[in-house]
């Protein structure tokens, strides 16, 4: 597979490929903050993450494409180029995107999911990011975005 296929080339395929990770990142991460909160992981909990999937999947559709798209891209560009593919979607997908996405991601679920009464808002949401960054980056990085990229691939085939 061509690596010209696994990149987006206009709006329509962006929205596409959004729709795509973030499914494949958000899913993941439900089902991991779950297991954390029951104490382990459980075939159940692959279902228990479809509720919290009608929020947070487009929630993260709309923060990538709306508020992260744009500052994340104006990062990568001051240290790489689109002639260094491999660099340029490391950097994007699992450096700088994670890094934006996974705090802004765990705020959310903070928000809606956690109780921070006792303990204050900021404390809680720091405590998540950090519990959830370690697993965002290793999911991104060997799991969700070659996934990701190859879905995407498989839909726009271009000669």
């Amino acid at each position: 597979m061509s690596q010209n296929n696994m990149f987006p080339r206009n709006l329509l395929e962006n929205v596409i490929f959004t729709i795509i990770m973030a499914f494949l990142m958000v899913y993941a991460m439900i089902c991991y903050n779950i297991a954390i909160n029951i104490g382990g992981m459980k075939d159940a909990i692959f279902m228990m993450a479809l509720g919290e999937l009608r929020i947070m999947w487009p929630a993260a559709i709309l923060l990538e494409l709306f508020v992260m798209e744009r500052p994340v891209m104006a990062l990568t560009s001051r240290v790489a180029t689109q002639e260094m593919p491999f660099f340029f979607v490391l950097l994007i997908r699992c450096a700088l995107t994670v890094c934006l996405m996974c705090p802004a991601m765990s705020l959310i679920a903070t928000l809606l999911f956690k109780d921070y009464a006792e303990a204050g808002l900021v404390s809680v949401w720091l405590q998540t990011s950090i519990i959830n960054f370690p697993m965002a980056l290793i999911w991104q990085i060997f799991f969700a975005g070659p996934a990701g990229r190859h879905i995407f691939a498989l839909l726009f085939r271009r000669a």
